[in-house]
């Protein structure tokens, strides 16, 4: 299809094609809509949360909790006006390719404004089944998808206005030494703002 389109409507995914996004360390940056300054404001070096700037912190922090099952650990992080970073670090646990597949059999008659079937019955088997793309629920992008998601919905059931860029940038920290670089600028970041 990319030959037919000579690339031109594909955007390539900025993901490493070669790395394990499901376990490891990543130093992630999220930017709102237009870098709008919706999470406060920085007043002598020292970043004031707004409302919205209070529960971007709140849901980053419950991101453990969310998640026990993928031993996640949250490092330093900084929620500034227009963006928030952070680092992240976690391992999957079990069995990534155990799910349970439901099989839907007896589809005959469909809802024609929906396009869904009104009967149906279905059976669910538990298998050791391998989706070609692995496992779309315990890998970091479904964790800033679950991020992004809760800061909004929270933010709309206050009436706020706000929305996020698309996507957002993350870095895979390879060692102690990056780490502790990093780390420093999370923490200069107000003041070199």
């Amino acid at each position: 299809m990319s030959e037919r389109y000579c690339g031109k409507f594909r955007n390539d995914s900025p993901r490493m094609h070669n790395w394990n996004y499901s376990q490891g360390t990543f130093f992630v940056t999220i930017v709102t809509k237009n870098r709008q300054p919706y999470f406060g404001e920085i007043i002598d070096g020292e970043m004031h949360l707004s409302i919205l700037g209070k529960i971007v912190n709140a849901e980053w922090l419950k991101t453990v909790s969310i998640r026990p099952d993928m031993h996640i650990t949250l490092d330093e992080f900084e929620i500034m006006p227009d963006h928030f970073h952070g680092i992240i670090g976690f391992r999957q646990g079990g069995d990534p390719c155990h799910q349970d597949v439901t099989i839907r059999v007896g589809f005959n008659r469909r809802d024609a404004m929906h396009c869904v079937p009104t009967i149906k019955t279905t059976k669910t088997i538990a298998t050791n089944v391998k989706n070609k793309f692995g496992p779309q629920s315990k890998y970091l992008a479904s964790i800033i998808r679950g991020f992004k998601s809760s800061v909004t919905t929270q933010a709309r059931k206050l009436g706020l206005v706000f929305d996020w860029q698309p996507r957002y940038h993350e870095h895979a920290i390879r060692d102690d030494m990056e780490l502790k670089r990093i780390v420093e600028y999370i923490r200069n970041n107000p003041t070199n703002y």
